[in-house]
């Protein structure tokens, strides 16, 4: 019974032994462990209070992107409604129509260049010397028929 006692006390000592052992590195390992989660708990605390700077900053230049878009948008209607617009926008109109037909129709294009360049000298003409005086003088020479509402004969 004594060896019994002898070999229940060596088993007991050892494995109290072993427990403290184990006790001291479980100790370690989760000090090793708490301080990796803080860590990480800072690392994820950082990360999100960049992405939050970031998120705000893009909110703010989307609402200021919004806003200046609203103006330019207000200020190109107002543009469009200035005095003059309607007969640019009926000028470049005009313009892509000639260009239309210069390319599809032969023999449009020479016409065209010399009556343009005719109508660009009268122009210039308009502008300087004695015809000038005449057109503020005299009205111009239209191709349009003038009717008043009594020359006009119902032929029915």
């Amino acid at each position: 019974m004594k060896e019994v006692l002898i070999g229940l006390g060596v088993g007991l000592v050892i494995a109290i032994i072993v427990y403290i052992w184990q006790k001291m590195g479980k100790g370690e390992i989760e000090k090793k462990s708490k301080q990796e989660i803080a860590r990480l708990k800072n690392l994820l605390a950082d990360r999100m209070d960049i992405e939050s700077e970031g998120v705000t900053k893009l909110r703010k230049e989307n609402e200021e992107l919004k806003k200046a878009n609203e103006n330019l948008r207000i200020t190109n209607a107002n543009l469009a409604q200035k005095p003059g617009r309607a007969e640019v926008q009926r000028l470049h109109i005009y313009q892509q129509a000639v260009d239309r037909l210069v390319i599809n129709s032969p023999g449009f294009g020479a016409a065209w260049q010399s009556a343009l360049k005719e109508s660009e000298e009268e122009f210039a003409k308009t502008y300087t010397g004695t015809q000038a005086f005449w057109k503020k003088v005299l009205p111009g020479k239209t191709n349009a028929k003038l009717i008043s509402n009594n020359d006009v004969v119902d032929e029915q």
